[in-house]
């Protein structure tokens, strides 16, 4: 009885089994997600490598744009200078740029040379907590880890970072993280331990949201990856770049900057003029001159572009007229500006033929045009003091100190530093004027402003002005000073001897010269005032000897002193 039961039994499980499996296989397949088998196409391993060709990282990674632009961890970019990502056809790609990277979160984004690839589509919201997910591995179709979200914290407003109960399979790192509808969700973060059965992903929308802006030239993230950074897609954030570039980039990179600001904005006269002025640096003048062409070609403001080329002339004219262009000369320069002048009359333009007017020699219609810029808003100290170098060189003394007066005056009282250059400089006029007194004012005026720069020389010139304007106490103490700060420097203690002669301190003067002897014996100065204080203090025997002295030395001045005190 017991043995039929059990064949019948039997007989059953070998009848409806195979019916039971047939139905359930279905449902399996269609509990995988239809959308593996294409999604799986978008996800690539990354690998990074050193100068020397090593590898540095490896890892995964997955495209969010047709135009090769995709995502994966920063981590592996540190110090790389190449790097390819392979798709799942094992197609290699290298990557062309960085489009941007976040070192706390570890994620980058990138573009590869590729005509078009497939990308992901990311979710527009951040998937909610209890919510399904799967991890989509490299090459994987047909085993996909599936999770729940746990956490999903919010960070920057708008983007997630989930907690995910999945066990990550090893090699994951930075594969997405999809939602049932076969969106991106998420890139998966490196695990903090092997085999946890806890993951975490960074929110996918964070990712392709990385951009590069015009000061992420300067970025310490970036900046850590010799990889070639992309420019901005904006053209005032691109200029930025390119401006930043100039100080902070090798010159070879920041020629490859220009080639791309050219390429990717051919109708902005900007980087025509940067390439123009770097040619121009490497005497490459026929290159430069068509850059600039082209630059007042494309150019909407062409007086700004005529401008730029005035300058480029001109510096070129002023620091390389040796090396010959017959294009340019600094009447181009000058008819560039006249030019740019016509086509948008502004004060910024007329300067421009004021310096270089200035550089020809025209130094009268120079000095008129600033003399039309004084009202006008480029009205500075700058300008005053350029205008004073005309006169100078029409020999206009009275015409260049009113200059510098009106320079000065542009500053308020207390002075701050940024006044003290054209003090010290209308300082030199008033000396050389022999307004003493005036240049010892400036003087004094200078001392305070920059007491910590003052050196050895400027005390000698105070020092000059004060005999010319027979202030004697001030001058000795400031040839004092001078003799501090340059003890050995036998100059000083001659000037020294020669003003203590002159207001009869001759014992002292003697003193003076013989340590000026002690430091410069082959000069003629000590012995020359040695010899003249003596006679002066009635020991001419030792006198005329050290006036002979002197004028064995080559010094002329000796033998009227000699004559004199010869005779007597």
């Amino acid at each position: 009885m017991e043995k039929n039961k059990m064949m019948k039994v039997k007989e059953l499980v070998t009848k409806v089994l195979p019916f039971y499996l047939l139905t359930f296989l279905p449902l399996c397949v269609v509990a995988q997600p239809s959308w593996v088998k294409k999604a799986t196409k978008s996800v690539f391993t990354l690998k990074t490598f050193g100068s020397d060709g090593t590898l540095i990282g490896s890892t995964g990674g997955f495209f969010v744009g047709e135009d090769g632009e995709a995502v994966s961890s920063f981590t592996p970019f540190k110090g790389a200078t190449t790097a390819v990502v392979i798709d799942a056809q094992g197609k290699e790609m290298a990557v062309a740029c960085m489009l941007g990277a976040n070192e706390t979160y570890d994620v980058a984004k990138f573009r590869v040379n590729a005509k078009k690839t497939a990308p992901l589509t990311i979710a527009p919201a951040n998937a909610s907590e209890n919510a399904t997910v799967w991890l989509l591995p490299y090459r994987e179709t047909k085993t996909l880890p599936q999770g729940t979200v746990r956490k999903a914290e919010t960070f920057r407003d708008n983007y997630a970072y989930y907690t995910v109960a999945l066990n990550m399979p090893e090699g994951t790192v930075s594969c997405p993280l999809m939602n049932e509808a076969g969106e991106v969700v998420g890139l998966m973060q490196q695990p903090y331990k092997q085999n946890d059965s806890l993951s975490y992903a960074v929110s996918a929308l964070f990712a392709d949201s990385l951009k590069i802006g015009g000061l992420s030239i300067n970025d310490a993230t970036l900046r850590s990856t010799f990889i070639k950074k992309d420019l901005p897609k904006e053209l005032d954030q691109a200029l930025l770049t390119l401006y930043v570039g100039q100080a902070s980039v090798d010159s070879a990179t920041y020629v490859e900057m220009l080639e791309d600001f050219i390429a990717r904005f051919p109708n902005a006269p900007d980087g025509y003029t940067y390439r123009a002025q770097i040619a121009t640096g490497d005497r490459r003048f026929a290159d430069a001159a068509r850059d600039m062409e082209q630059a007042i070609k494309v150019a909407e403001k062409k007086d700004e572009a005529h401008f730029n080329y005035s300058k480029i002339i001109y510096q070129k004219e002023l620091l390389m007229s040796q090396d010959a262009f017959a294009e340019w000369s600094l009447d181009k320069a000058l008819e560039e500006a006249r030019e740019a002048e016509r086509l948008q009359p502004q004060p910024i333009y007329r300067h421009q033929q004021a310096i270089i007017l200035f550089a020809q020699k025209k130094y009268a219609e120079a000095a008129d045009i600033y003399a039309s810029l004084y009202d006008s808003d480029l009205r500075s100290a700058e300008l005053f003091y350029e205008a004073s170098r005309c006169k100078a060189a029409m020999k206009d003394t009275l015409g260049q100190i009113a200059l510098l007066d009106s320079c000065v005056a542009t500053f308020n009282q207390p002075y701050l530093k940024e006044a003290a250059p054209y003090i010290l400089s209308r300082a030199h006029v008033l000396l050389d004027a022999n307004q003493y007194r005036k240049a010892v004012n400036d003087l004094n005026e200078y001392e305070k402003l920059m007491q910590a720069t003052v050196n050895a020389n400027f005390y000698y010139l105070r020092f000059q002005a004060e005999v010319g304007g027979r202030l004697f106490q001030q001058a000795l103490d400031d040839i004092d000073q001078a003799i501090r700060m340059a003890p050995q420097y036998d100059l000083y203690y001659a000037e020294k001897a020669s003003l203590q002669v002159r207001v009869g301190m001759r014992d002292e003067a003697i003193e003076t010269a013989k340590e000026c002897i002690k430091i410069a014996p082959d000069h003629s100065d000590g012995y020359l005032f040695l010899g003249l204080a003596q006679c002066l203090k009635g020991e001419k025997e030792e006198g005329l000897k050290n006036l002979k002295k002197a004028r064995e030395l080559g010094d002329t001045q000796a033998d009227t002193f000699i004559e004199k005190y010869t005779n007597q």
